[in-house]
């Protein structure tokens, strides 16, 4: 009789739960407000750094420039220098960043659609 474990090993398994786990620092990344909003703004397409700093209302250069790093680092957003005069970088979601960016929509169409219950309840609360 085979011995063998059914499945794969067990540190093999991704598990974001786990402290120590990859998919756990990509979700902590992906979810941290700016690198969310950076993803559903580069999934209406590439993004020059000052254009999507004015799409991301609010975002500092700093935080804007630390989490493209992030997501480059991550595999979600591919930086591109264009040699043009004078030269630029462009932002650009890859596959994945694709793919998350379309999950993102949906909680953002979700939450946008429901601003009104959010205000709504945010007001009962500070009437209590």
């Amino acid at each position: 009789m085979d011995d063998a474990p059914d499945g794969p090993a067990q540190d093999l398994v991704a598990d974001v739960f786990a402290r120590d786990c990859t998919s756990r620092a990509a979700f902590e990344s992906v979810t941290a407000k700016w690198a969310s909003l950076v993803l559903l703004a580069l999934g209406e397409g590439a993004f020059r750094f000052n254009a999507l700093r004015r799409k991301v209302d609010g975002v500092s250069e700093k935080m804007l420039s630390q989490t493209l790093q992030a997501l480059e680092r991550d595999g979600m957003v591919t930086r591109e220098v264009v040699t043009a005069i004078p030269p630029r970088v462009e932002y650009e979601l890859t596959p994945l960043g694709a793919q998350i960016a379309d999950r993102l929509r949906g909680l953002a169409d979700l939450l946008e659609a429901s601003a009104t219950d959010v205000e709504a309840a945010r007001r009962g609360h500070a009437d209590r």
